[in-house]
């Protein structure tokens, strides 16, 4: 088995799970584990010979990315010709070291697991869902949101905040209750600035932006934030009168599109490419095209909110 991909969170609990299978069928179950960077010859063929008593066996071979010659030889040999009772798990963080093992792994059509970061803010909200379900819980959609606003950088940070909640809270989890665990880190992101100017109130978006530098947020990022609030404007935007599937294929979650046909009956589409190109001289001027980042981030979100028709 091939878990290859960036995200570390979802590359180890596929290992892990890879293990508990194992072990449901064989408690007793033999597990090595390989550091692909440490390797040296023939460390391989000893982990995956078959045992003296015939004991089936789990071999992990971590950090492939970052392997030896001897590894990515000896383990594209194996490949081709495994042990039946051995399960192999090749894990591969991303970059092109090890590549011929990788495509000798998939010629010989071995499964693959592809653990890649979740960008998308829907498929962020689904993964809190899946997190909650899991745990038996339920979460209302305007806390998922606001949870994701908070800490959805983060895939890891992400669900350990989903089980802090699920660990102190009991019930249908409600946006009030992520608002008092989360709601200092929720105002003091771009999420929260980017909807204030979005929605016209150019006083709550300075402040809250004010807030945000005062406790240590970087220009940069903050406008990110608003290039993507108005991204998802201006996709929804796009597709207007061309039906529920044309929104469907746009990869946002059902609540974004909903909150952005609202907001834009009170955008013109001359505002909002005005909005698009305030944001877009932010940009060049926090990564070093002005003396003042902090100025220049402001002055876009008061161009933001004075675009909004009252």
């Amino acid at each position: 088995m091939l878990v290859t991909g960036t995200e570390d969170l979802l590359a180890e609990r596929a290992v892990d799970r890879l293990v508990a299978l194992a072990r449901e069928r064989d408690p007793q179950i033999e597990l090595t584990r390989v550091d692909a960077a440490a390797y040296g010859a023939g460390e391989l063929m000893l982990a995956t010979s078959p045992s003296l008593f015939g004991e089936d066996k789990v071999v992990v071979v971590e950090g492939v990315e970052k392997a030896t010659d001897d590894l990515i030889l000896e383990a594209t040999d194996y490949v081709a010709s495994p042990q039946p009772d051995v399960v192999l798990v090749l894990r591969h963080g991303g970059g092109q070291r090890g590549k011929r093992l990788l495509d000798a792994v998939r010629a010989a059509k071995h499964p693959v697991a592809a653990c890649e970061p979740i960008k998308r803010d829907a498929d962020k909200a689904a993964f809190v869902t899946q997190e909650l379900r899991r745990a038996g819980r339920r979460m209302e959609a305007r806390a998922v949101r606001s949870l994701v606003d908070a800490v959805g950088s983060d895939l890891r940070e992400l669900a350990a905040a989903c089980s802090q909640l699920v660990a102190d809270t009991t019930g249908v989890i409600g946006v009030e209750v992520v608002e008092r665990y989360y709601g200092g880190r929720i105002e003091a992101t771009g999420f929260r600035v980017a909807d204030a100017a979005v929605d016209g109130a150019a006083g709550e978006a300075v402040a809250l932006l004010r807030h945000a530098f005062a406790t240590g947020v970087d220009p940069v990022p903050m406008v990110a934030a608003l290039a993507a609030r108005l991204r998802v404007l201006a996709k929804v935007s796009a597709v207007r009168g061309r039906g529920p599937g044309a929104e469907r294929e746009l990869g946002l979650a059902p609540w974004q599109v909903d909150r952005s046909r609202k907001e834009l009956q009170r955008w013109t589409p001359e505002a909002l490419a005005a909005a698009i190109t305030a944001v877009a001289q932010a940009d060049a001027e926090v990564k070093g095209a002005s003396r003042d980042p902090k100025f220049a981030v402001e002055r876009a979100v008061l161009r933001i909110a004075g675009a909004v028709r009252s």
